[in-house]
């Protein structure tokens, strides 16, 4: 993941902010297995490794022009649309907890009960959630006309991040219930619904029905700061 972020940084390539996110969340997660704040601690170390390689996978794919997930094909093709910074963080984040974290808990908890996890598996998504909102709060430093989608109404920016976060509990731990269920020969047909699915919502981010809230995105981006390295240094401050 810093091969990702530098990569991205010397080619201003707006991948790199979901990349810094999720670099975040993958040492925090960390952190977490190692104060031993998990139920099985050495199982999501497991759990932890493999959700971080199917967006690995996907970059991989992606970069050699291999195939990969609509969902995720659509999100990285978005790198050089002029989105806002938390519409490409957001792009990420739709696909990767939408899609692979139900793929993930399926694949480590495959010959288990995988009720066994419900308790971490849910731990995972409220680490992301606090992330997601710090990294909200600290957007401002590159973003000064975020705020604007307070002011657009009925909590605009929260709405953009329903698209994939207030059901990201719900829906992934759904999926991942039914892909276990399938096994590993049969969760095909499954996979691509669900890639489907995850697509229209990346859409909805990229593409809001709302004109009103279309219009104040790209004042918002604007304004914004074009310099995808600069963007993830003022980010990193404390």
């Amino acid at each position: 993941m810093d091969e990702i972020i530098d990569n991205a940084i010397a080619n201003n390539d707006r991948i790199g902010y979901f990349a810094f996110l999720y670099r975040r969340v993958t040492a925090e997660i960390l952190n977490e297995v190692q104060l031993g704040n998990f139920e099985d601690n050495a199982r999501m170390e497991t759990f932890d490794v493999a959700f971080a390689n199917y967006y690995i996978d996907a970059y991989n794919g992606y970069t050699t022009n291999q195939p990969i997930s609509k969902s995720w094909q659509f999100a990285f093709d978005a790198k050089n649309d002029p989105l806002t910074i938390l519409q490409h963080i957001m792009l990420g984040i739709n696909t990767h907890i939408n899609l692979d974290l139900g793929l993930a808990a399926s694949a480590v908890m495959q010959g288990k009960e995988i009720i066994d996890i419900e308790n971490d598996f849910n731990t995972v998504n409220t680490i992301l959630g606090n992330i997601v909102n710090e990294m909200q709060d600290r957007l401002s430093r590159v973003s000064p006309l975020l705020f604007l989608l307070d002011l657009a109404g009925e909590n605009s920016d929260e709405k953009i991040i329903n698209f994939s976060m207030g059901r990201a509990r719900e829906v992934s731990w759904r999926n991942a219930n039914l892909l276990w269920s399938l096994g590993v020969d049969h969760q095909g047909e499954a996979i691509d619904t669900m890639d489907l699915v995850v697509l229209k919502l990346g859409e909805c981010i990229k593409s809001p029905k709302s004109k009103v809230i279309g219009f104040v995105l790209k004042c918002i981006g604007r304004f914004e700061e074009k310099n995808v390295g600069k963007v993830i240094s003022t980010l990193r401050e404390n």
